[in-house]
């Protein structure tokens, strides 16, 4: 396929896969797309040896690398030693009644006492996001991209001196055009059924608005994309390509945990919900016991970001670890990040499969089309 994304970023299939998981990444690249590591999960001594091992894996096909800049960050107590130091009574109490709700007894300590914020350097995202940063231009990647934020003067200055491709992920036009104006080369035009942070507009509406706002530069669409009509029906819409996230989670090279992964693959695409519970902003997720159990009467608001994803990540983890146990209601509380096209994600195959059913079924819709017009 030949399009502005194909041809600036060296692939030969319009896909750009944004995973956590670096055999996602590997595999994507390696089977004709873009494969995306989402980096704010790793130090950046851990994100130095997954790109270490993914430039081994892959030779010289491209990938590229997502980083979180924020615009704003919640207020954090300066002379605050831990985690539990700065999380309110409120949220604390009321999370730790839910698990025990759910079979999981915990105390303030054992789940937040040990997160050190000098080892938590995402507690302060924008300093982490630096050092992630440096490590990310130090290797031969093809993509830098902000998932949460435009892309900063600096951060774009800095990938065009190595010739890295720098894109922004919008879900208003707004946002669009601010990036833009800094100098992005690609917009993602993420719609509201994406999975993880996202706006409120649906990608079909999202996708042309954007295309027509900020011409010439070329757009990738995003939200609710994993099949071959989709990715035709993003570039019917003007769209250079797609951007996929959550078709991956149930591959047999993602790292998801079992308990989540079984959810998924029973999930329709209305199981899903928007929600400040587990990051203090807008983020779609499955929804669960825990997500539910934020939007019940008497229920402590979020916390802002980034604080209420630090009071989230330790009971959340605690809780998928506890749901591998035969019967454990703690099953009912786990979640993770994924989009509306849950509901086509009902069987776990290779990533690369994932890829070649996509370029299949697009193919078998342009013929499809191609009928009609001859009719």
């Amino acid at each position: 396929m030949k399009t502005a994304v194909t041809e600036q970023l060296g692939i030969d299939f319009p896909i750009l896969a944004f995973s956590h998981c670096r055999d996602v990444v590997a595999e994507v690249s390696k089977a004709g797309g873009l494969g995306v590591l989402g980096a704010i999960t790793f130090t950046p001594e851990e994100l130095e040896v997954e790109l270490d091992w993914i430039e081994k894996e892959i030779g010289d096909k491209p990938y590229g690398v997502d980083i979180l800049l924020p615009s704003r960050e919640g207020e954090i107590a300066a002379d605050a030693k831990s985690v539990a130091d700065i999380l309110p009574e409120p949220q604390v109490d009321f999370v730790l009644r839910l698990l025990a709700e759910h079979g999981i007894e915990a105390t303030r300590e054992e789940l937040w006492g040990s997160m050190r914020l000098a080892r938590e350097g995402g507690v302060l995202w924008s300093k982490r996001s630096a050092s992630l940063l440096d490590v990310a231009l130090d290797h031969p990647i093809k993509l830098i991209a902000s998932a949460l934020g435009s892309p900063t003067d600096e951060m774009i200055r800095r990938a065009r001196e190595k010739g890295i491709k720098t894109a922004a992920l919008s879900g208003r036009v707004d946002h669009a055009l601010r990036s833009v104006a800094r100098g992005v080369d690609f917009i993602v035009a993420q719609g509201t059924e994406a999975g993880g942070h996202t706006g409120e507009i649906a990608t079909m509406v999202l996708v042309p608005e954007i295309v027509d706002a900020v011409a010439p530069v070329p757009v990738i669409a995003a939200g609710g994309i994993g099949r071959g009509r989709q990715v035709l029906a993003a570039l019917a819409l003007g769209a250079e390509g797609v951007w996929c996230g959550s078709v991956w989670l149930t591959t047999e090279e993602a790292e998801t945990e079992p308990a989540v992964k079984e959810k998924f693959l029973a999930a329709t695409s209305s199981d899903t919900v928007r929600t400040r519970a587990r990051t203090g902003k807008p983020a779609r997720q499955l929804r669960s016991a825990w997500t539910d159990a934020w939007d019940r009467p008497g229920a402590p608001p979020p916390l802002p970001a980034p604080l209420q994803g630090l009071l989230s990540h330790p009971p959340l983890i605690r809780a998928g670890k506890v749901a591998q146990r035969p019967g454990s209601s703690a099953r009912a509380l786990t979640t993770y990040f994924v989009g509306q096209i849950v509901g086509s994600m009902n069987r776990v195959t290779k990533t690369r499969q994932v890829i070649y059913d996509m370029m299949n079924e697009y193919a078998d819709a342009i013929e499809r089309l191609s009928a009609l017009s001859d009719e």
